[in-house]
């Protein structure tokens, strides 16, 4: 009785949050279709009490089915991950607790994984259904005093063609995270915008979020580009798929050039053809 009750309880637990996500599809319904981005996509994000918090929700042409088992292997979110233009190194490793990817984090330029700063997630299914699936990455500490990460992923069947994505991004800072931040955002991230209007200017241009919440922003939509870059070439075949997730990636952070333009795409394909290489041969 024990097991049945706790399997009952489990698929409750999923149906529940996959009514809930439908739920907020229909919410979004109007912003998903008028919108700055051009694309049913909607981004929101949150700074309280020394945390950061980057949600993303999209309709995406993948299906379910698709979505899914693409996304349910821990060594296929390495190659999700490393199309950020920040992550050197990925590798997916497994514990006594678990499944755990292990990131290297740095500059926009290949350099030395010593030089490097490591994020060490654990990795889990935390929902798998016929029309409903979540992700979650957790890491308690993160480099220059942040700490509690959370990649977050969770979808939703929208029929036979299409699925509802929901990706939330979040960290935690304390005194030393704030001081490393406002470093950045005096010095290379001064100039630096998010996404979210936040006025107009006199001749009619947005004004966009800057700070702390323009970081987490911008690196909350690297991170769904790249979940999106990883979807399109999956029906490629093996030999091409990694050029085309990458010139996919490279040509979606075209459309936000004042947020996402960082490296050209000639350094950035060598930059990341090297990267790939790396994570394939260092153990």
């Amino acid at each position: 009785m024990q097991c049945v009750s706790a399997f009952a309880s489990a698929e409750t637990i999923e149906r529940n949050t996959a009514d809930s996500l439908r739920h907020r599809y229909e919410l979004l319904a109007d912003d998903l279709e008028h919108n700055a981005f051009q694309e049913p996509l909607y981004l929101d994000s949150t700074e309280s009490s020394g945390k950061l918090t980057g949600n993303i929700y999209a309709r995406i042409p993948y299906p379910f089915a698709v979505v899914s088992a693409a996304l349910d292997d821990p060594s296929n979110w390495c190659d999700v991950l490393i199309l950020h233009v920040n992550t050197q190194y990925c590798r997916a490793s497994s514990n006594d607790a678990g499944a755990v990817v292990t990131l290297n984090i740095g500059a926009k330029h290949e350099q030395p994984l010593e030089d490097t700063y490591l994020i060490e997630f654990s990795y889990r299914v935390a929902a798998s259904a016929a029309d409903y699936f979540q992700v979650q990455l957790d890491a308690p500490t993160g480099p220059l005093g942040t700490r509690d990460y959370v990649i977050l992923m969770e979808a939703v069947s929208l029929g036979s063609d299409e699925t509802f994505l929901h990706l939330t991004y979040s960290y935690a800072y304390g005194t030393a995270g704030r001081f490393a931040m406002n470093a950045y955002l005096a010095t290379t991230g001064r100039s630096k915008v998010g996404f979210t209007i936040v006025g107009t200017q006199s001749d009619g241009q947005p004004v966009y979020i800057r700070r702390v919440r323009g970081l987490v922003e911008r690196n909350t939509m690297r991170y769904y580009l790249a979940i999106d870059a990883y979807l399109s070439a999956v029906a490629a075949p093996p030999e091409k798929q990694l050029d085309q997730r990458l010139q996919n990636w490279y040509s979606a952070t075209e459309r936000y050039p004042r947020q996402l333009q960082e490296v050209d795409r000639d350094a950035y394909l060598a930059m990341k053809h090297s990267e790939y290489l790396r994570q394939q041969t260092t153990p």
